[in-house]
């Protein structure tokens, strides 16, 4: 049993999500993190701020260095960051004369805000794919039956009668503008330093982070520790996505409920009714579009962070957004499989 139901040994068969789940996992997000770790080296040789042979060395561990997972987590519950006791280790196996570079002018905002950006930046090609996939069994539907009549209803009554293509398309259209809108995002590179002055690289400053940026692959701005538009932005997204789906589910499961208006294939049992064939797919892109929904408001919560650096609101995107990743993954993924489940959509020709 686990408290998450995207990881949930039963419930992950419906609302997991592995390949987008990967992105998550600890391995991968220390695993970037030392990339980031490289890359700051890396960069800072370049324009010459610390030797290219420490920035080879620590690039090198970074590549070997398997860090004491016990160690990061009793020190994670201590500093209530990961970052700090990660470079102590790191800087242990790099050893004298380079472990003085590990880590230059950066701090734990820095490494941990990138990391997550490198992620979402690889997650929204991900979710990119997966909208075009479903733009595309969208258009075979409307090949298929676009022009069998529908009945139209507005406010849940009848209303007059429209084609299938039409509503079609009103699941179609959002769908390919969330694709543009992810695959336009330019997610940025975090390197602030203690209190996003940057002040111990002097006038390298801005040099280090555009290098740094490229290395990283992300774009260059300014530090944005405190201004976390990007998070909400990124959740809006993520949110709309689900939403948009969700009506998509609602859909279907008022069409089945008519019962001659479209013919699915598949469905879920029932452990009382043997005849029926629930619409389980429908229905949970309904209820992963008010998750989503729900939590939008708490990413917008955490866009009040105090001062230079907020630990609470910092926390709460902590909590919330990888959660509204993963219900937009699934989303995406119950999609695809609720349009590859429908057989017919109108009246019968």
């Amino acid at each position: 049993m686990t408290v998450s139901a995207f990881d949930h040994p039963l419930l992950s068969g419906l609302l997991g999500d592995e390949e987008i789940g990967h992105y998550f996992s600890v391995e991968t997000d220390i695993s970037t993190m030392l990339a980031f770790e490289a890359a700051l080296a890396k960069a800072e040789a370049a324009e010459g701020l610390i030797p290219h042979e420490a920035a080879h060395h620590i690039g090198d561990a970074c590549k070997t260095f398997r860090p004491d997972f016990l160690e990061l987590r009793v020190a994670t519950a201590r500093d209530g960051v990961v970052v700090a006791d990660l470079v102590k280790q790191l800087r242990k196996v790099v050893g004298d004369p380079y472990s003085e570079f590990v880590h230059l002018g950066a701090t734990s905002q820095d490494v941990i805000d990138t990391s997550l950006m490198v992620r979402l930046k690889a997650v929204a090609f991900l979710l990119s794919n997966r909208l075009s996939d479903l733009s595309t069994a969208f258009d075979n539907l409307d090949r298929s039956f676009g022009h069998n009549p529908l009945m139209g209803r507005t406010r849940m009554q009848a209303a007059i009668k429209i084609t299938v293509s039409d509503r079609i398309c009103a699941w179609r259209a959002p769908i390919d503008c969330y694709r543009d809108r992810l695959t336009e995002q330019r997610l940025p590179l975090q390197f602030g330093g203690a209190a996003g002055t940057l002040d111990r690289l002097d006038d390298r400053a801005d040099a280090i982070r555009a290098t740094l940026a490229r290395e990283i692959g992300l774009s260059d701005i300014p530090q944005w520790q405190s201004q976390r538009a990007v998070i909400a932005d990124y959740a809006g997204l993520l949110s709309l996505i689900s939403g948009s789906l969700g009506k998509f589910g609602q859909d279907v499961a008022l069409l089945a409920q008519a019962g001659d208006e479209i013919e699915l294939s598949g469905g879920g049992g029932s452990s009382a009714m043997a005849h029926k064939q629930n619409p389980v797919a429908a229905e949970a892109l309904v209820a992963l579009a008010r998750f989503n929904a729900t939590l939008l408001s708490g990413c917008h919560q955490s866009l009040v962070h105090e001062q230079e650096r907020s630990g609470a609101a910092w926390m709460l995107e902590w909590l919330i957004l990888p959660q509204m990743v993963m219900a937009s993954a699934a989303s995406l993924r119950l999609g695809l499989q609720l349009a590859g489940t429908i057989e017919r959509i109108g009246a019968k020709p």
